[in-house]
Parts: C-alpha cells; structure tokens; sequence
C-alpha cells in the first residue's frame, strides 16, 4: 500500500527544503536562490542551489537535483519510504498506519525481527568484551592499537568461549527457534542441536548505510580455524551488496572512497582520519560493490595488500570498477604489507602521500602485465606490447585511447616503441575481429558510457518545460501551439502532461510533481527540466528563443506521427498535411509568436 498524494504533499509543504538542507550544507543566499558545497561531489566553487520558490535543489556540477525527498533518500540513502517517515517525523505529521496484505505483512514483521536479533546480539557482544572472559580479547584489540573511542564507535565485541550463550539470552528474550536459526548467528546439528555460530572470537558487526546491524564478522582468539569468519546471507545481509565502513564512510567529504581488504584494516583507517575507507565482506568486490560504490563516488582507490593475493585482487576489481562507470587507481603500500602496518611505521602523513601518488588503475595492469614476459628479449617485448594493444581496444573512447598509448609509449620508451607503432598494433589487432574487440561493444548509458548528444529538438522541448515552470503565465499562450502530445521524448511527454494538469487545476508546483519520480535517474533527468538555462537579455531575443523552440517541437512531432502513420488511415494523412500546412504558416510568420518573460 502507497501514503495518499495528499499526505505525501502535506509532509512536503511542512519541510521547507532550505530548513532541510541547511542541516547538512551551509547555503549562503544570491538573489532569490541559495548555494552552497554540493554534498554530492567533490567541488571547490559552490554550484549546488537550492530554490525556495520552486522547493527544489539542484547542483549544476554533477546533476543531483530534485525536491526535498530526493534530498533526503540521496543523502541518507533512504527509500521513499524511509524519506517520507524521517520528514514527517520532522515535521510532526501523524502517518496514517498501512495496512499490509496478510503476506507482506509477515515478510516485514519477519525482517524487523531479525534486525532487532541482530541488535540484541551486537549488544551482548558488546558487553561480554567489557568482561573479565573478554579481557583477551579486548587487550587483542587494545595491542593493535585501537582506542577505547574507536571500539565503541565500531560497536566491536567478543563472543565467548561457550558456544551457547548467546542462544540462551537471545531465548530469554522468547524468541523461536526457527527465526534464530534464520538470523545467520547459530549452527544446527542433530548431535548438539542449536548451538552458537560466533564463539571465542573478537566480533566485528557489520552495519548497512542506514546503521543497522545486518551481520557479523568474527576473528577467532588463538589457533582456531577458520581465522575469520562471517555471517552467513539472510534475509537481511547480502553480502555481495554491502560493504563495511560504509555507514560512515558515505557522508565523507573527500571526492573518492578507499577500497581495502578486512575489517581491521576499515578500523585503523578511520582512526587514523581516513573516514572514507571501506570494504568488502569477505569476498571478492562484485558488481553488486561496484554499484554501491557508484552511488557514493566516481573514483575508488584500491588498497589491496601488497603481496601476490593483494596484486590479484586489485586487477579482478579494476575492471569491474570500470564496468559501473567507477575510475580506479591503486595505492602502493611497499614495503608494507597493509594499511595497519603502514600507518603504525609511517604515520598517516606519509599515508595520505601513498594515496595522493596512487597509480592510475589501466597503467597499474600495464605495469603488472610486464611481469609475464622476458622483457631484455625482442620476443618479449613485442608479445608485451601486443598484450598492451588487446588492452587499449577494450577502451571505447578514441582519446583516451591515444592518451594511454602515448602514457605506455612514455614509460617504455627505452624499449623503442613509438606512439605511431602502437597505434598501428591496435589498428592492426582490431581488424583481426579479436576478442579484444568484441569486448568494446557499446554498453548501456549508465554504465560508464557516455549519453548519446542531445538534439535540438530535445533541448527545445527541455526548454519548453523549464519556461513553463519558471514563468507558468506562458501557458495560455504556449497552449495554443503545443499540446503534452507533441513531446516526442516519453519522459517529457509525461512531465508535460502533469504541467499541463496542474495549470488546469491552477497550482504548477514542480516540486509537487516530483513525487511521482522514484527511479534515481528519472528523478534527475526531471530535475534538469526545471533548471536549464537560457540568457535571453532584449525581448527580441525571447522572441526568438521560443518561436524557434515551438517550430522545433512541432516539427519533431509531425515527423514522429509520420513515422508512426498507418497508410490506410485516410483520416490521419488529411490531419497530418493540414498540420504541415499550418507549421509552414507558422514559421512564415513566426514575428506572431510573441511571449514575455515576466
């Protein structure tokens, strides 16, 4: 069940989107519009607004934009659900309670309590490492050179050395066995039963972005095996889809996330003041990670140990990175083997120099890729530089294509490559028809690729649609030529046609209208529509600039209804010449279209 539009806009008018933004960016006004730092990207010169009387926000570096629920759910990586529940708790609206189906109902009762299990375990984690049985533990923690303030701002624990007292609290609690079983914590065998999964181990719980406890990872006291262990997937912990740290690492202000190995690793960071490391949950980095990591940053630094496992790591995840539209470069920790180790000899001066230096991630594969071949030979070289060119075709973009070839060329010049040979390999290895070649298809926008350029008939309609939110008394005389039907491009179209509505209905509330856009980047193509911008200084030029702009929509539209036309439609034909007629008149005379901007 969906909250009525009704409840949905009152929660909205009763959070003014500048009061909420203020909370989490210092705007400072210009005019009758707000900026400041977008919270969303890296940037120096604030070009993040904020528009009280639209009640929308909008950042002219990266696109974010839309009203403040897009706000919220962006920032705090909330659903609409969980957006529309903090403003109305903001705001002290009372929301109807939702009636589930008998089945969803279950569903979510079923995960609130295996969240709540969690909780309760991460608590009574907690508070064994406090204990004398947890003195071992706690001094392992303390020896690594943790402090007090770092432990409980990770909520690390201990699990103790008798494999069943985590049952018997979670038991007392009256919890079933059947849903503690599902909570991922205990074991299950015919000869001892249920028993727990953790034991004797210093306990790491693992939080999603919204800082719940969804799971746990384990580091075994002594000798046992395994050394580490983690949670198994549940209902509420895909591992695959989290990674740790990054509840605290998402609100960083640094333009890129750190990427690492484990969970010490995570810790010592951010107590050393790198706050925006996370990592992987005892698996390799997916293209679940890889999307995750997109939400938050364009660029990660790897930061893989230094041994052969760690080399290997990084050039898995580098391409995989690339994939979701994620830039990479890796860190050289040498001579040590991880963060913890470099920090602790160095210091973090020095480790914010490493991360500064990190090598870009396309050179850092050319540089490992020079360890397979005997590289004083003349065979070597060639069949090295040939490895080099199937690399440069899985790159799609000619220039950056030729800015590797030239960096390539630049590192091994002593090896008598020339930027002219290279490119001659790659042209010659791309006739070929390699696999190389087949891997740089074109991909879907959304995936690193770039959009296709935008036409002037689909700036003109963008426009359209930002005139008549900006100045919504053009309506009565844009209706006389432009109906919601002549935008070509479906998103538009549909924008159109609620702005059209909301004139009728005599309130055009942009902002209103973004309650209908929960897919991100619906939400920020419908932003852009009510933010491009136009300098039209004389009246003539206003004139000009929409009498091209209506021309452009009709004769996009009239093109499109002549591709879709059915010749046996009789009636249709008659239409669309009359139409053609009538746009020809129009553009004869298109000194008629006068608009004022006021």
């Amino acid at each position: 069940m969906r909250y009525s539009d009704d409840i949905i806009e009152e929660v909205r008018i009763k959070n003014d989107i500048v009061d909420v933004v203020s909370q989490y960016v210092k705007l400072n006004k210009r005019g009758s519009t707000y900026f400041g730092l977008c919270p969303f990207h890296n940037e120096k010169t604030p070009s993040f607004s904020v528009t009280p009387a639209k009640q929308m926000y909008y950042c002219f570096g990266c696109g974010a934009g839309g009203n403040v629920f897009n706000f919220v759910m962006e920032y705090e990586n909330y659903t609409f659900g969980e957006a529309l529940k903090h403003l109305a708790d903001r705001a002290g609206v009372q929301l109807p309670k939702i009636e589930y189906s008998g089945e969803a109902k279950k569903k979510a009762e079923r995960r609130a309590a295996l969240l709540e299990i969690n909780k309760l375990a991460a608590g009574y984690f907690y508070y064994q490492l406090r204990r004398e049985s947890g003195r071992q533990a706690h001094e392992y923690l303390t020896g690594r050179g943790l402090s007090e303030e770092t432990i409980r701002k990770f909520g690390l624990g201990y699990s103790d050395k008798y494999s069943d007292d985590l049952y018997k609290y979670l038991k007392s609690k009256n919890y079933s066995d059947e849903l503690l079983r599902d909570s991922g914590l205990f074991n299950v065998d015919e000869r001892r039963g249920m028993y727990d999964k953790f034991w004797n181990r210093v306990i790491f719980p693992i939080m999603d972005v919204n800082n719940r406890v969804i799971g746990f990872g384990g580091r075994v006291m002594g000798d046992g095996k395994p050394k580490y262990l983690n949670s198994p997937e549940t209902t509420i912990f895909d591992k695959s889809r989290n990674l740790y740290g990054l509840n605290v690492a998402r609100t960083t202000r640094k333009n890129y996330l750190i990427l690492c190995e484990g969970y010490m690793d995570v810790i010592s960071m951010h107590q050393a003041g790198f706050t925006n490391a996370v990592a992987s949950l005892g698996t390799a980095l997916t293209s679940g990670h890889a999307s995750l990591l997109k939400r938050y940053t364009q660029e990660v630094l790897l930061l893989y140990d230094s041994d052969d496992a760690g080399v290997r790591a990084a050039l898995r995840a580098i391409p995989i990175l690339r994939e979701a539209g994620v830039s990479s470069r890796v860190v050289n920790l040498k001579p040590h083997k991880d963060p913890d180790e470099f920090i602790k000899a160095l210091g973090a001066e020095e480790f914010e120099k490493r991360l500064e230096q990190a090598m870009d991630s396309f050179m850092f594969r050319v540089h490992m890729a020079e360890r397979e071949f005997p590289m004083e030979e003349p065979q070597g070289q060639n069949r090295f530089f040939e490895r080099c060119a199937q690399m440069l075709l899985e790159l799609s973009d000619e220039l950056e294509r030729n800015l590797y070839i030239e960096a390539i060329v630049k590192d091994y010049r002593n090896s008598g490559i020339s930027v002219e040979n290279l490119k001659k390999r790659v042209g010659a290895l791309a006739m070929k028809g390699t696999p190389a070649e087949q891997r740089i298809q074109p991909k879907p926008v959304g995936a690193g690729q770039q959009k296709k350029k935008e036409s002037a008939a689909e700036k003109a309609q963008k426009l359209m649609l930002t005139w008549l939110v900006t100045y919504p008394g053009i309506f009565d005389t844009v209706e006389k030529y432009i109906q919601p039907s002549d935008f070509v491009v479906p998103l538009y179209r549909q924008v159109a046609e609620m702005l059209y509505q909301q004139h009728r209905d005599g309130d055009v509330n942009p902002a209103r209208l973004m309650n209908a856009f929960i897919d991100s980047e619906e939400q920020r193509e419908v932003s852009s529509l009510f933010n491009a911008t136009i300098h039209l200084e004389t009246p003539e030029e206003q004139n000009r600039a929409f009498s091209d702009a209506v021309i452009r929509i009709k004769d996009e539209s009239l093109k499109e209804r002549n591709r879709t036309w059915d010749p046996t439609d009789i009636q249709g034909l008659q239409e669309l010449v009359k139409a053609k007629k009538e746009l020809e008149e129009l553009g004869r005379k298109r000194q008629q279209l006068h608009i004022s901007f006021e």
